[in-house]
């Protein structure tokens, strides 16, 4: 008897014996029936007949572009197309340039490091007691003694007075030689 209610409300509620299927439930609780909203007819919206001129006028004239506007909207096109290759061409010019700046501190860096390495290479080969040798034994100098240095205040002036002609061989004075 339970078999022949189930049927019946089945049938009742406008299911087919396909959709008794679907209704098979896992489980030990019976879901409860989803009800269904009440469909209602849609409403037509209401289509005016006839506008008269002056609306139909008014609505064309506002889906038209004068072509005032139209000008317009062209020039601010151009415009904003060539601000935005301009600023391409200023980024390209940045990135140009900052690439640029790099290879040109590596340049500087190894040009300082090569220099340094010049200057360091000179100054590891530079004996002074050599120079002091030569310079005493060969072209005759020798050190300032008392009374040999003569100090004088610089005119304002920025050139000197000559007043002896300077000698064909450069020496204006010869030192006693140091190995008498």
């Amino acid at each position: 008897m339970a078999a022949v209610r189930r049927t019946r409300s089945y049938r009742r509620a406008g299911m087919s014996s396909g959709d008794r299927r679907q209704l098979y439930v896992y489980g030990s609780t019976v879901r409860q029936a989803e009800v269904r909203p009440e469909r209602r007819p849609q409403e037509q919206p209401a289509v005016p007949r006839h506008a008269s001129r002056q609306v139909m006028k008014n609505r064309n004239r506002a889906m038209s572009i004068s072509p005032a506007y139209a000008v317009f909207l062209v020039a601010a096109a151009i415009c904003a197309v060539f601000l935005c290759v301009m600023y391409l061409r200023l980024q390209a010019d940045v990135v140009n340039r900052s690439e640029n700046i790099t290879a040109l501190q590596e340049q500087l860096a190894d040009l300082t490091e090569a220099n340094d390495t010049a200057y360091n290479a000179a100054a590891d080969s530079l004996n002074l007691e050599e120079v002091k040798d030569k310079a005493m034994n060969e072209m005759g100098m020798v050190y300032e003694s008392q009374g040999t240095v003569i100090e004088y205040d610089s005119p304002s002036g920025s050139y000197v007075k000559q007043y002896d002609n300077i000698p064909e061989d450069g020496v204006l004075a010869k030192s006693r030689n140091v190995s008498e």
